[in-house]
């Protein structure tokens, strides 16, 4: 089973943990500029994925940390319907949208 994790530098960033394994990694661009990253990860059982808070707050002060049940990300059968998904993302209209594999 898959799962994509999203990162947006500078707001918040998702981790993976054990029992996910990263296979493919994307950057979201918008316009040129990037603003997201997508990590296309096996996920080998059920787990909390670490998610922390970049956003802010006092400079001395220690980054905001979740755990989030991998229950409530989208999951995909497949390795294709996980990259189906992620090019959805990347289409809207005549916006300039696109995902780059890094």
């Amino acid at each position: 089973m898959y799962v994509i994790l999203t990162s947006k530098p500078g707001q918040f960033r998702t981790e993976p943990v054990p029992g996910v394994e990263p296979v493919e990694r994307y950057e979201y661009l918008f316009y040129g500029r990037p603003t997201a990253i997508f990590v296309i990860a096996v996920l080998h059982a059920p787990v909390k994925v670490r998610v922390i808070d970049e956003a802010g707050g006092p400079e001395e002060a220690a980054p905001v940390v979740n755990h989030v049940p991998s229950k409530f990300l989208e999951h995909f059968d497949t390795l294709d319907a996980a990259r189906d998904a992620l090019q959805a993302l990347a289409h809207f209209g005549s916006m300039d949208l696109s995902l780059r594999k890094l």
